[in-house]
């Protein structure tokens, strides 16, 4: 039997699923990480991104063996952490969330330009969240977003303590538990 190893939002797992199963459906069903979202299912619409290795990748086409050894951080390990925060605030003080389907998978796309961009341009962000297809927007509310969230770094708002579910859609574990116990977080 195969085990794959990788780190998850910074702790590490493994799992005995079958190295060709979809990383999505182990992230979701194994892990709960719900965050991840299917859209598609043929790595089009980016509801389902997560980094790998710092890098925006569709979880729906990725073979579960692909991330073996590999650091892999989902919405909820981003929205878990002052620069999850910093986009979650963003964001919502731009308007950019509508049905909120879409926002997991540009906060991931967000911060995976932030990592390397630190003051990007409209084409940059632009270029930066074209893997993600949102059906309510123009996009206009989204790239403000993006701004408002690279401002706030810029001005050190995203270096204070972690804040669980700061990213639109990103439900923790944490919440989830607390939730079904019955009491408010």
């Amino acid at each position: 039997m195969h085990i794959t190893r990788f780190t998850l939002n910074g702790k590490e797992v493994h799992t005995h699923a079958h190295p060709l199963t979809r990383l999505i459906d182990v992230l979701r069903e194994e892990f709960g990480m719900t965050g991840v979202k299917e859209g598609c299912g043929e790595g089009e619409c980016g509801a389902c991104s997560v980094l790998k290795d710092n890098m925006i990748v569709n979880s729906c086409i990725m073979a579960l063996g692909m991330v073996d050894g590999c650091s892999i951080e989902t919405p909820e390990g981003i929205a878990a952490t002052a620069r999850g925060r910093a986009i979650g605030d963003a964001y919502a003080e731009a308007g950019a969330v509508q049905c909120g389907f879409c926002m997991t998978g540009m906060a991931v796309a967000t911060e995976a330009l932030l990592r390397h961009t630190a003051r990007p341009d409209e084409a940059e962000i632009r270029t930066a969240i074209s893997g993600n297809l949102c059906r309510c927007t123009g996009y206009a509310l989204i790239v403000e977003g993006v701004k408002r969230a690279a401002a706030a770094r810029a001005q050190g708002a995203a270096t204070e303590a972690p804040r669980a579910a700061a990213v639109p859609g990103a439900e923790t574990a944490a919440r989830r538990e607390t939730a079904a116990k019955g009491t408010d977080s």
